[in-house]
């Protein structure tokens, strides 16, 4: 269990991870390492295809999709730059429109 983080999984996703509502990955073990690029690079090397549906064309994360690492909303912190050491819970959060 050396760097493994939790992802919170919305069920819009879940398809990609086999209904699962959380995943556990070990981003340490990625090119990016223990951040939440490395969790993405993490979840799509076990969950083909959801890194794109996280994730824009430019390597951004979607306008309508909201991450937390933790508690911190991660535009607000480094982005896909934010450090997720071991132990993390991560929650993947699409916005909801509306009024």
């Amino acid at each position: 269990m050396s760097g493994q983080v939790t992802v919170r999984i919305p069920t819009i996703l879940r398809t990609y991870t086999g209904g699962e509502a959380e995943v556990t990955v070990d981003p340490s073990t990625t090119a990016a390492g223990a951040t939440l690029s490395g969790v993405l690079e993490a979840l799509e090397a076990n969950y083909a295809g959801i890194q794109t549906r996280i994730l824009d064309d430019n390597g951004a994360l979607r306008r309508f999709v909201n991450v937390y690492v933790g508690d911190e909303d991660v535009r607000f912190a480094e982005g896909l730059a934010t450090a997720t050491p071991a132990g993390t819970q991560i929650s993947v959060i699409p916005a909801v429109a509306g009024g």
